[in-house]
Parts: C-alpha cells; structure tokens; sequence
C-alpha cells in the first residue's frame, strides 16, 4: 500500500513546483512591475504612429462571413479526399463496393450542397 503511495509522490512534488512557480512569477510581476506610471497616452491603441479615428474595426457584410464559411466547408471536404485518395489501392482489396459507395455518396451530398449554394446565390459577392 505504501509503495503506490509513494508512486504518486514524483506527481505531488511536481504540482506543487508547477503552483509555486505560477504563484512566484504573478508575486514577482506585481513586485517588480510599474503599475503607477500608466498614462493615457499608453493606454492608447497605437497604429503605426498616426493617431486612432473612428471605429476600431469596421463592419464586414454578412455575405463575406458566408463565403469564408462556404470555403472552409468545401475545403474541409477536399482535405477529407485527398487521404481517401492516396489509400484507395489499398482500400479495394478490402471492400471495393462500399469504399467506391461511400465516396460516390459522400461526393453527391457535397454537390447537392453546391447546386443548393448556387440556387440561393451565395457565391455572389456583390448582392
């Protein structure tokens, strides 16, 4: 019984020097840091030295987000092929007609979801 105890002990000794370390350098950053020196000036977003006008971030069109997320879908599925595709060989020897199928099904969703992005013009970047 002692001995899994003392098992554990390298664990302990470590979290507690894990503790002691996050503890110490939060202790020492409020020891050693300036706190009392922040000016407005430094608090200030600095861009390339001209002075900040206007919003921090401007507004974006919905469309932009959609066609971001529309890329990174098809992407996804290109990135899910090309394993598929390097493996296929080896695939076949196995099962060829569920390999075959599951890829032929996979690919007729993907073009469902493609004709259905057409329809609804989501490719359009000016609408």
């Amino acid at each position: 019984m002692t001995s899994q105890l003392q098992q554990y002990l390298p664990v302990l000794m470590f979290l507690l020097v894990a503790v002691g370390f996050a503890g110490g350098t939060l202790a020492f950053s409020v020891v050693a840091g300036k706190t009392g020196r922040r000016t407005k000036v430094k608090d200030s977003a600095y861009e390339c030295g001209m002075l900040p006008e206007g919003q921090g971030s401007a507004r974006l069109s919905v469309k932009f987000y959609l066609v971001a997320l529309l890329f990174v879908l098809f992407d996804i599925e290109v990135v899910f092929m090309y394993p598929w595709a390097v493996t296929y060989r080896e695939m076949l020897k196995t099962d060829a007609a569920v390999v075959l199928g599951g890829m032929l099904s996979f690919l007729g969703i993907l073009f469902v979801g493609y004709l259905y992005a057409l329809k609804k013009n989501a490719f359009d970047w000016k609408r």
